[in-house]
């Protein structure tokens, strides 16, 4: 074997800080920091005489992905150093018989704090597979080992590391039913053009990540930022995760991935089975869905007179639309009617005794994939004002999305952003924050008469607001409500009513504190595709602390100039405390 030498290290086995945190992953005491001590002890450890069992690896072979690079860089003598042969590893290798990766992003989905940005993973694809038989494949996917549901906890210990995250592989089937069939996400598929030794190096590498743990960072080292160091490991000359020092989205991590040239060679898209349920009953008439409603609560059986009055593709499309919004609402644990296996198989039954072909209807691609949307960060130069004030404005948003954003390419009806900061100076050379608000989320869905989804929204941080002493401090609150959303003409209109709560914070405040309860009323508009036009009014109640009743009514437009800028102009009519002011202001936005 020729003698050990400084060699440039293994892409994504020694990282420094952004390197695995597990310490069975590091043969040197000092591995993780000291990349020449690491490499010295595993070369020691090659010549290890430890026997393969169901229990144990050779290093050779728990490490194979660093084996068989330092033998490309170090042309090992096997006299000297006999290459393993690695019974489990080819096992696991010959079972996926690999011939390509698919990068996979399920939208995103609000209701699961891991998830609200979307997720990215790695399907393995088969040699004998085609696109009928891909939900055999093997997926290989990061994520934090925690079972926590409440979004905000999760989010808070996510900032600070406070979970392990680990390499997953589990069949592509069970990801396809978590995501499309019980969180009704649409799922886009990126098929990449890795050779045969990339993807060997990505299998190779992913094998040792297997039994290893990372410190889980909700917005950097998640799993955007560890798929594209894998891909990075299949492809070294690629700069895929550099780009990613402060954070890495899920929508990022596929923008970097597609400006690749040449790196994605074909793009599918999956709809979710909540998708594919609203795009059959949008194609059939009030009394075809009547029908549905009344044959998926059990109230009619198929052989009801006016099923079988109707010619047989309307009557298949019914009974076919009965048949997915059972099937839909058994996946996600809807409470239904008893024994919803038993109402599947009839209806199963009563459609193959109708003469008709399939009525499942085409369902395109959106227009924008979510690679294609608007950058997630903002940075907004305006003019306005406020209360007769004049004021110049600089807005930055850290990320990702809000309401009043195009939605191309994104969940519409969803907001997600974080650290947002407004900066306004004001005549008199007055420079000063205007408002920061850490987190906003809203979800505004709409209901129907099939689907009735809650909207709500969170939001904590700190405004100016006129107070009774006529000073105009930085008033802390945290904030939230409750409600419904209804949709119509077409989609171009969304309407929400909510309920709302505040708890507001500050030493000038009565009592130093305030809690209100009201509500709030709006509606999104569409009246051309560029053009979004947002209506809403809102006002609370005092409950406890200081007495104010705050009130607000005003008009937001926004409208696209190009995929990474708009131009927003809002109007405002505002009472704080007694006073009552107008608030007015222009401003570009321009999205990285």
């Amino acid at each position: 074997m020729a003698q050990a030498r400084a060699l440039p290290a293994p892409p994504g086995v020694v990282r420094g800080e952004e390197s695995v945190d597990s310490p069975a992953f590091f043969n040197a005491p000092r591995g993780k920091t000291d990349p020449q001590a690491e490499l010295d002890a595993t070369l020691e450890s090659f010549f290890s005489d430890l026997e393969e069992s169901d229990k144990q690896q050779n290093p050779q072979c728990r490490f194979i992905a660093r084996r068989t690079w330092l033998d490309e860089q170090l042309r090992f003598d096997p006299a000297r150093l006999p290459l393993r042969e690695c019974r489990r590893y080819r096992e696991w290798r010959t079972a996926m018989d690999p011939q390509g990766l698919t990068m996979v992003f399920p939208a995103g989905y609000l209701n699961n704090p891991g998830s609200m940005y979307g997720h990215t993973l790695l399907r393995v694809d088969g040699r004998d597979q085609d696109e009928r038989t891909r939900l055999l494949a093997y997926t290989i996917s990061f994520a934090a080992a925690t079972d926590e549901t409440n979004g905000l906890v999760f989010a808070l210990r996510g900032l600070f590391g406070g979970y392990a995250g680990v390499f997953t592989m589990v069949p592509y089937y069970v990801k396809v039913r978590e995501y499309s069939d019980m969180e009704n996400r649409d799922l886009w598929e990126y098929q990449l053009a890795l050779t045969q030794p990339e993807i060997e190096r990505v299998l190779m590498h992913a094998w040792e990540m297997g039994p290893n743990w990372f410190e889980y960072y909700f917005f950097d080292e998640n799993c955007a930022y560890h798929l594209l160091a894998l891909l990075q490991v299949a492809r070294p000359e690629l700069d895929l995760v550099a780009p990613f020092r402060w954070w890495a989205l899920p929508s990022d991590s596929l923008r970097s991935v597609t400006s690749q040239p040449g790196l994605v060679k074909q793009v599918v898209y999956r709809p979710a089975n909540g998708t594919i349920v609203q795009q059959r009953l949008q194609t059939l008439t009030p009394q075809e869905r009547e029908l549905v409603r009344e044959l998926g609560a059990r109230r009619i059986s198929a052989s009801d007179p006016r099923i079988a009055s109707l010619p047989p593709e309307r009557a298949a499309a019914t009974v076919e639309a009965a048949y997915d919004l059972v099937t839909y609402r058994r996946a996600i644990g809807s409470p239904g009617v008893p024994e919803p296996a038993a109402l599947s198989r009839e209806l199963l039954l009563a459609r193959g005794g109708l003469d008709a072909p399939s009525q499942q209807p085409a369902i395109p691609a959106p227009q924008t994939r979510p690679d294609e949307g608007h950058g997630t960060a903002r940075v907004g130069f305006g003019a306005g004002q406020r209360a007769s004030r004049d004021f110049l404005e600089l807005r930055m948003r850290a990320t990702y999305h809000d309401l009043m954003d195009d939605d191309g390419g994104y969940t519409r009806g969803s907001q997600i952003e974080y650290f947002s900061l407004a900066a306004r100076r004001l005549e008199g050379d007055l420079t000063r924050i205007e408002d920061f608000t850490p987190i906003e989320i809203r979800s505004v869905s709409p209901r129907n008469d099939f689907f009735s989804p809650w909207s709500w929204h969170v939001s904590a941080g700190w405004r100016r607001e006129f107070l009774a002493d006529g000073s105009e401090p930085l008033v802390g609150s945290l904030q939230g409500g409750l409600g419904g959303a209804w949709s119509a003409a077409g989609g171009r209109v969304l309407a929400y009513a909510m309920v709302d709560g505040r708890a507001s914070q500050h030493h000038r405040l009565e009592d130093g504190y305030s809690l209100g309860v009201g509500g709030r009323l709006g509606a999104y508009v569409d009246p051309l595709p560029r053009w979004r036009l947002h209506a809403y009014a809102r006002a609370l109640g005092a409950v406890a602390g200081d007495h104010d009743a705050p009130r607000i009514a005003g008009l937001e437009n926004r409208v696209t100039l190009a995929r990474d800028f708009a131009l927003r102009f809002d109007l405002s009519r505002s009472r704080e405390h007694g006073r009552l002011f107008n608030a007015a202001g222009v401003s570009l936005l321009w999205y990285l």
